[in-house]
Order: structure tokens, then sequence, then C-alpha cells
């Protein structure tokens, strides 16, 4: 077990704390609290594309079995965004890459290569599409069985002529229950997190103009051996009148 907690008992005990704050060691399913309720919940649970190895399912444990009525939690919303972006060089180090390695054809690692999405930082300008809410969890009222979602999607092509070689997805976390609701974003237009963007690259290119939309569907569940990993499947179509460039497509990643 971590001892993290025995550092947290030090500083507890340096600021005069042990009588206000106590410390339990253990799964939030197995420990026993002290007290039949509690008033307020915190915890960063978040991981890659929010749900990636995240602890969610954790905190609606706590929330169910101990969260008092009217009680709160903090944060209380998370809202997944996606967008398509331009990254041609990018594409062809990761993906094309197998086409020739050294004089060898490995093309067969192509579609494997698809199929895993890259965690990384994606500059604002690259997006050639404006954002799109696409999946939100209200904390007080989502189960774990809703967390395996399919939703729409319909991204806006805001460029005059361009290119989408990817979609990517981030999200945004809120604390509307505080005084004054504060809320931080992981995408693309604002300051850098560790949690970055997730980038999905697509089989093929898309050629788009301005006010064109790329529509589509983002599924996630969780992987029936490992549930902490995705299974995720991105199915798009572009909506254009030019019948040289339309374009569909349905790809399965594995996070």
């Amino acid at each position: 077990m971590s001892t993290i907690i025995d550092k947290a008992r030090e500083i507890v005990e340096r600021n005069g704390m042990t009588s206000k704050i106590s410390l339990l060691q253990g799964k939030m399913e197995e420990v026993k609290l002290p007290f039949p309720k509690v008033d307020i919940i915190l915890s960063e649970w978040m991981g890659y594309f929010l749900l990636y190895e995240s602890m969610l399912d954790t905190v609606l444990y706590a929330r169910d079995n101990y969260l008092t009525t009217g009680g709160l939690i903090f944060p209380d919303k998370a809202t997944i965004f996606m967008a398509g972006i331009e990254d041609g060089d990018y594409k062809d180090e990761k993906i094309g890459f197998w086409d020739n390695v050294y004089g060898f054809d490995y093309t067969p690692l192509k579609e494997t290569a698809l199929t895993e999405p890259l965690v990384d930082t994606v500059e604002v300008k690259a997006c050639v599409t404006d954002p799109a809410r696409v999946f939100t969890i209200d904390l007080y009222t989502v189960t774990a069985a809703e967390l395996a979602f399919q939703a729409p999607f319909v991204l806006k092509v805001r460029k005059p002529q361009d290119f989408i070689h990817a979609l990517i997805a981030w999200f945004d976390i809120e604390f509307t229950a505080c005084h004054k609701p504060i809320y931080f974003s992981t995408g693309p237009h604002s300051k850098y997190t560790h949690w970055k963007q997730t980038v999905f690259y697509l089989r093929e290119v898309l050629t788009v103009e301005e006010n064109e939309e790329v529509t589509g569907y983002l599924s996630s569940k969780p992987n029936e051996k490992k549930k902490r990993d995705l299974d995720i499947t991105i199915s798009y179509q572009l909506q254009t009148d030019d019948s040289s460039r339309m374009a569909e497509g349905e790809l399965d990643y594995k996070m």
C-alpha cells in the first residue's frame, strides 16, 4: 500500500488538525467510515478521454452509500467535446511509417496503429472545425451503466478549404456548487494539462470546405476483460454536395 497516507498524517499533525481530520487507508468499497453519512465528496477521478482508467465508479459508490440528502460533490459535471484537426505530418509519421520501415513493408501493422488513440497536445491552430459538445455527466444522477454510451456529434467546418486527418476529444470539468461556479478545460484552446487531448486518426483524409459538417456517433464502453480500459467506436460521414469528396467510415479504437 502507498505510504502517502503516512506523510498525510504528518502534515495533519504538524498543522494541528488531528482532532478535525480523520485519515482512512483502503479501497472506498472496502473501508468502513466512522460515520454513516458525509456532506461533501471531493475527488479527482478523471482519466485520459475523461473515462480511461478513471475512478468514477468509486465516486458513484461513495455517493450512493454515504452522501447525505442535499450533499455536495466536487466536481459535479464533466463534458466530452470533439473537433476535427489537420495533422498530416504527424499522421504520416505515426501511421504512414509502417509503409516503409527501412525498406521493408510493414503495412499489416498500420491497422493496429490506427486503433490506438494518441494522447498528445494539439495546437488550437490545427482545429479545422468548431468544437462540439458530445456527452455530459452529472455526478448527482449518473449511474455506472450510463458510462457506457453512444452519442451523436456534428462538427461544423470553419476554414475555407482544408483537410481532416483525425478527430480529437477532450473534456471540461465543472464545480457548479461553489459560491461562484468555476470550471476548467483540457481542450486545445486552454492551458496545458496532463490530460492533454486524445487523437483518433481516420483511415482516409477528409477534404472539407467551410460550413460543411462531419456528423457521426461516438461510442464508448469499458473493456470486458479490463474494466478500466475502453472500447471506443467512431462512425463519421462528411456532409457535402460534392460527390467527389463524399466520405464515411467507422473505426474501433482500444484505450
